[in-house]
């Protein structure tokens, strides 16, 4: 079948200087040299308040479920009124702010405000609060960074995380009226005066903005210095490849967290650099929150879609379903993005087939690589791709360096996008960077094309996930892992391979419950391992992952045998991120006892499949 035209969408024409390296290797750079851009962001805002006062920047739905919107003019004039008022309480460069509250108006307003004068702002995952048993992550961060003021909106659900950190010489602040609580309301009370004004003239490009913790995968959480230098020239870059920015006001409707560098930085910052307006999402790609976002896009119709692929799994039975809500969903829609993750390819090709039901043209599926440490662009697509996988070309400024490792290219960055290191730790700062300077980001990158360039750098996996069976055969575990969840659709959310030192490859699987249970035709009451004893659930994932094997027969490709959890991805043992993203790693040292059951298992064990027909 002939599929639909691709929608129009202004890109900047790749190009691209590839070098070969002494020994093997690349450097990849951008032939287009990375304009001048603001030292920081409070200029950006200042000039957003100039030029459209009277647009929305940020908006959100208040307990009334009504839109609270605040124009460009209004968020200058409140930021500035706050950014008085953490003067006026002592606040400095070395007494930071967390915030634990997830996104929001007024988490907005406070982060803006404490970097115009140079206070650093510790956004931390809501999840280390509400969903964590012993904070210890929480309590961790705390200790490292010290904050003076701790934000929350409101303190109740949060009351347990608050006693965990309550040795924790701090004031608290929150939105929701509380004894003994600054009020948020109190902070806007405050008028600028010249102090403001000197305070800050002193932030400059090196100023630290954010400190933003990595998930902690192999770890305690690392505290990623973010300066002001980081995030406006990673801005700029992104403007230079994507022009279409200009050609009209970006729209977003976003859920992505504050506390990582994709909702933070890229999202966050790209409607300030570029006057868009961001209305805040409060719903999220679980069970109980998805609707919220379905109602959201049912009135509001985005210029841009943002999501990580278990946002668009989620969200798509909804815009499969009803027409209407399809059709507005694309009718304004420039592009899609997808980052943080593989996007399986059954979720692209439904996505296609979305876009041009609804507009008779595929709107162009886009995406970007980086990290916390890079604010977080290095290489972003602005060309057409034809299907998941590629993440782009360096964006202007960014040396991209792809070192041999094994079977693999290790990816190297250097750029004014990349951070000085971490917060109060040396070592680990002193250990993450080559000797020539350049960022060691632990991914691996290949050419989709090793003779053009220019069409791109696909990723490649995770550098320390590759392994090897016992035949010496390496298995390549990220192209795996999307190619079990594409032959298990729909009853897969994720997998994580398994194998090393093995004669065969394994795979635990996290089903999707949703999926299951429509196969299964039970009801909401079902339990997740009686759901995955169904016998219609057991043979169609069978199904699906015996032809992934007759189809990729080879020893390093075909999943000979599979566990299926009937346990979620725990928060507390870092198996997951709330983006919901799953740390492989973690996974198989929680769940060593599970992976040798696995290995052991005879066909007769309920929770396992073998697939060696």
């Amino acid at each position: 079948m002939t599929k639909a035209p691709w929608a129009p969408i202004h890109f900047a024409a790749p190009n691209v200087l590839k070098t070969n390296l002494d020994g093997g290797g690349y450097l990849l750079q951008s032939n287009e040299a990375l304009k001048a851009f603001p030292d920081k962001l409070s200029d950006v805002l200042l000039a957003q308040s100039n030029i459209n006062p009277d647009r929305v920047f940020l908006a959100e739905r208040d307990s009334a479920l009504e839109w609270r919107r605040l124009t460009f003019s209004d968020v200058h004039r409140q930021v500035l009124c706050i950014a008085q008022s953490l003067l006026n309480q002592g606040l400095t460069a070395q007494t930071p702010i967390a915030i634990l509250s997830d996104n929001g108006v007024d988490n907005a307003l406070l982060q803006l405000a404490a970097m115009h004068v140079g206070i650093p702002v510790v956004p931390i995952s809501p999840a280390y609060s509400l969903l964590s048993t012993d904070h210890g992550k929480l309590k961790h961060i705390i200790g490292l960074t010290e904050p003076a003021l701790v934000y929350v909106n409101d303190p109740a659900p949060f009351k347990s995380a608050l006693n965990a950190i309550a040795e924790n010489a701090h004031t608290l602040l929150t939105s929701q009226p509380s004894a003994g609580a600054i009020s948020f309301s109190e902070l806007l009370s405050q008028k600028p005066s010249e102090e403001l004004a000197l305070a800050a003239a002193e932030v400059g490009p090196d100023t630290v903005a954010k400190i933003l913790f990595t998930s902690g995968s192999t770890g305690l959480p690392k505290g990623v210095i973010n300066t002001q230098r980081m995030m406006c020239s990673n801005q700029q870059a992104i403007q230079q490849m994507w022009p279409f920015l200009a050609d009209r006001a970006p729209v977003i409707v976003d859920w992505l967290p504050w506390n990582h560098t994709f909702g933070g930085n890229h999202n966050f910052n790209m409607m300030l650099f570029n006057g868009g307006t961001l209305y805040i999402d409060h719903g999220k790609p679980v069970p109980h929150l998805i609707t919220n976002t379905v109602d959201n896009l049912r009135e509001l119709s985005p210029t841009l879609y943002f999501n990580v692929p278990k946002g668009f799994n989620d969200l798509l039975p909804y815009l499969e379903a009803d027409p209407s809500l399809r059709d507005h969903f694309f009718s304004n829609l420039d592009a899609i993005f997808y980052a943080g993750a593989a996007l399986p390819q059954d979720l692209w090709d439904r996505l296609e087939d979305l876009s041009t039901a609804a507009r008779g043209e595929r709107v162009p599926m886009i995406s970007a690589w980086g990290a916390t440490e890079t604010s977080p662009v290095v290489t972003s697509v602005h060309f057409t791709i034809p299907r998941a996988g590629v993440i782009g070309l360096p964006a202007p400024g960014c040396t991209l360096k792809m070192v041999p490792s094994g079977q693999q290219l290790e990816l190297r960055v250097k750029g004014p996008n990349v951070t000085p290191g971490y917060w109060r730790d040396d070592i680990q700062t002193r250990e993450a960077f080559d000797d020539e300077g350049f960022y060691c980001i632990g991914d691996a990158g290949r050419f989709a094309d090793i003779d053009d360039p220019s069409k791109g750098v696909v990723f490649d996996g995770r550098v320390a996930e590759d392994f090897k069976l016992t035949t010496g055969t390496w298995v390549h575990t990220s192209a795996l892992r999307v190619a079990l969840i594409s032959a298990g659709a729909p009853l897969i959310q994720d997998a994580v391979i398994t194998g090393h030192d093995r004669d065969e490859v394994g795979a635990l699987i996290f089903p999707n419950i949703a999926a299951c249970q429509a196969i299964a035709g039970a009801g909401d009451d079902a339990l997740p391992h009686q759901l995955l004893a169904e016998a219609a659930v057991r043979d169609a994932l069978r199904a699906g992952l015996l032809q992934h094997n007759a189809n990729h027969p080879g020893s390093s490709t075909a999943v000979k045998r599979v566990i299926l959890l009937a346990t979620p991805p725990e928060v507390d043992q870092n198996e997951i991120t709330d983006k919901g993203y799953i740390n492989q790693r973690a996974v198989l040292d929680h769940r060593s006892s599970e992976v040798n059951r696995l290995f052991r298992a005879t066909a007769d064990d309920d929770a396992i499949l073998l697939l060696t027909e």
